[in-house]
């Protein structure tokens, strides 16, 4: 069945953007298109989806609306479409193009299909697989990962089966293989693998290369091996425990943080992470009204199947660690490989994983679970223990899954007292909840807040539409894009908190922009939100570095003429990817993956907040 624009458009003010509708406002055949076009063609099942030009979303709207602004130059939009599908991609893309006249204004319907198995997947020329192919992810456009590839390509094998060149059977921990054998036990004193000598339990715990049964794969290295050939083989793939004083990544390198690197076969290592974080939380005892001592702290079940579900999912694949940084306030476990499972459905029963053989041995000792619950086991852990419930954010784009764990007692004597400066609003528990949210970690998404609520979409965004009408949380972005940071009327805690026996100020982390300063922890950054402040920024520059600047504007900018200039900048002061974008003339999305991107990995610039890539002041500084 084919829809028309009328029935498209209906739909898109009943259920905005879904998977197989997609709304362009512009007039051009923009690379934003041009990637969902790509996406259509790649996923698996879609079967395609529409492109409407013309059709924009009516930001003034309280609730979320489109609206007909209509396509200025329809042929030479479909010229442009048209020579764009038939050369941008490895293999030309015959979309099917259709013009309709809808209030007296012009739309573009674009119908994509979804290409046969044997084509994929398809990608940009110019940038190559796996980044040059998309994939179509709830109403977005993913850019995919060796991961997808996978998929396009129906290989069944997963990386944990990959053979490890060089190993042998005398690279395993000795240690490791009691520690299966005596968790094994526990769990099943008859289970038939204990009658197994090492060698035959190995093989068949799938930890070595069918092919040669004295070399170890993936799972074997990481589950049993050595800490020698871990380090040999895989030198990055271990976790950093890091503990940083405050509530925000160390900005300043001559403040030095605490860390630890830990590598070794997980079986052994998960209990030595877990202890090492249990060892620096805090501890405490709240009295009840029966004089009965209850110890409270983060539970040590929901610290213990946050830091599996890392170990267990993971990317192996990606060479960096995997990074526990404890804060004064919270726990943020960042690992590599975004979820595999759709965010929307993180919690809900049923598991996915890009492990399965390392998730099998977790299994079978008990160390973890395959049902899916072990997210909902977190949140419930939580809430029994009186804590704000634990956020996820999962990246395609940065491929990384980000767990916080918020160590705030909800509700305690002091934040009744600070919530009752709101009382007259008649606010529930969410809502409360979202604004000690916002308090300790600076900003809040719809996503979060579904999170913390246990709620749809649409209850999350008419909550959170609450504590901005009544100026708590103030919206910025735009669209899914939207987040929440301190609003004017938020009131800061009256002093400063006793947290782990130290003064701490636990002031909105960080996200002020009515003002031109961002808290961190006392030193004030200029962040210089708005264009006219970014020019004025300018002719403060140096006058060589401005004329440079000035310069490069009138003449094609290449990469290598200005990514000096770029560092120069950034060494100013950290500058966002909007100032930047601004200062060069260039497009944000364009600027940052050309020019930043590039910038980052050649180790040239850093995150102003490495620990959370999504952060709403996010900024760029060089690396003196």
């Amino acid at each position: 069945m084919r829809y028309s624009v009328y029935q498209l458009f209906d739909l898109l003010n009943q259920q905005d953007e879904c998977p197989w509708i997609e709304a362009k406002g512009g007039s051009t055949c923009s690379h934003s298109v041009m990637e969902t076009v790509c996406a259509y063609c790649n996923e698996p099942g879609l079967g395609g989806g529409y492109i409407l030009m013309g059709i924009a979303g009516d930001e003034t709207a309280l609730f979320p609306q489109y609206r007909i602004s209509g396509v200025t130059d329809p042929d030479k939009l479909q010229r442009d479409f048209a020579t764009q599908c038939a050369g941008m991609f490895n293999i030309p893309v015959r979309p099917e193009v259709s013009v309709e006249n809808v209030s007296g204004k012009t739309v573009i319907r674009i119908w994509v299909n979804e290409l046969p198995q044997r084509q994929k997947p398809l990608f940009f020329k110019s940038d190559g697989l796996p980044n040059g192919a998309l994939r179509r992810i709830g109403s977005t456009d993913q850019h995919c990962t060796e991961d997808d590839m996978h998929v396009f390509y129906r290989d069944a094998t997963s990386f944990d089966q990959t053979p490890v060149k060089g190993s042998s059977l005398n690279d395993i921990d000795e240690n490791a293989i009691k520690r299966y054998r005596f968790l094994r036990e526990k769990v099943n004193p008859v289970a038939e693998e204990l009658s197994y000598d090492d060698a035959e339990l190995l093989q068949s715990l799938g930890c070595v290369n069918k092919e040669n049964p004295n070399e170890l794969n993936m799972a074997g290295l990481l589950i049993f091996g050595s800490n020698k050939i871990q380090r040999s083989t895989y030198p990055m793939l271990r976790v950093d425990y890091i503990r940083v004083p405050g509530n925000t990544w160390v900005s300043n390198p001559d403040d030095r943080f605490t860390t630890i690197d830990m590598r070794g076969p997980l079986i052994l290592m998960l209990y030595r992470l877990i202890d090492a974080i249990n060892a620096d939380l805090p501890k405490g005892f709240l009295l009840s009204d029966d004089i009965q001592a209850t110890s409270v702290g983060l539970p040590l079940k929901a610290l213990r199947e946050a830091i599996v579900n890392a170990l267990m999912h993971r990317s192996y694949r990606e060479h960096r660690p995997t990074q526990v940084i404890r804060y004064d306030n919270r726990i943020e476990i960042i690992n590599p490989g975004f979820s595999i499972k759709s965010e929307d459905k993180l919690g809900l029963p049923g598991s996915e994983t890009r492990n399965p053989f390392i998730a099998a041995v977790f299994h079978d000792t008990n160390l973890a679970e395959t049902k899916g619950s072990g997210i909902r086991a977190m949140r419930r852990l939580m809430e029994q223990a009186h804590l704000v419930l634990p956020t996820f954010e999962s990246s395609r784009e940065y491929n990384e899954f980000t767990v916080r764990l918020l160590l705030h007692h909800f509700l305690n004597e002091e934040d009744v007292n600070w919530l009752s400066n709101f009382d007259y609003l008649g606010l529930n528990d969410a809502q409360k909840q979202a604004l000690i949210f916002v308090r300790e970690a600076g900003a809040i998404d719809n996503q979060t807040y579904r999170q913390m609520a246990d709620c749809d979409i649409l209850k999350a965004s008419a909550e959170l539409r609450t504590l901005k009408n009544a100026e708590l949380v103030d919206s910025k972005g735009r669209g899914k894009a939207t987040y929440y940071i301190p609003g004017l009327k938020l009131i800061p805690l009256p002093k400063s908190n006793d947290i782990h026996g130290k003064e701490l100020n636990i002031q909105p982390a960080g996200v002020n922009t009515h003002g031109d300063t961002l808290n961190t922890h006392g030193d004030t950054l200029n962040t210089h939100g708005d264009s006219s402040e970014i020019q004025t920024l300018i002719l403060e520059l140096p006058a060589e570095l401005k004329t440079r600047i000035m310069q490069l504007r009138k003449r094609e900018q290449k990469i290598e003429s200005l990514q000096p200039v770029i560092l120069e900048v950034c060494a100013i002061r950290p500058m966002k990817a909007e100032e930047l974008a601004t200062i060069f003339q260039k497009r944000v999305d364009y600027f940052r993956k050309k020019y930043l991107f590039p910038l980052l990995e050649q180790k040239k610039i850093r995150y102003l907040y490495p620990e959370m890539i999504k952060h709403p002041d996010q900024a760029y500084l060089t690396i003196k």
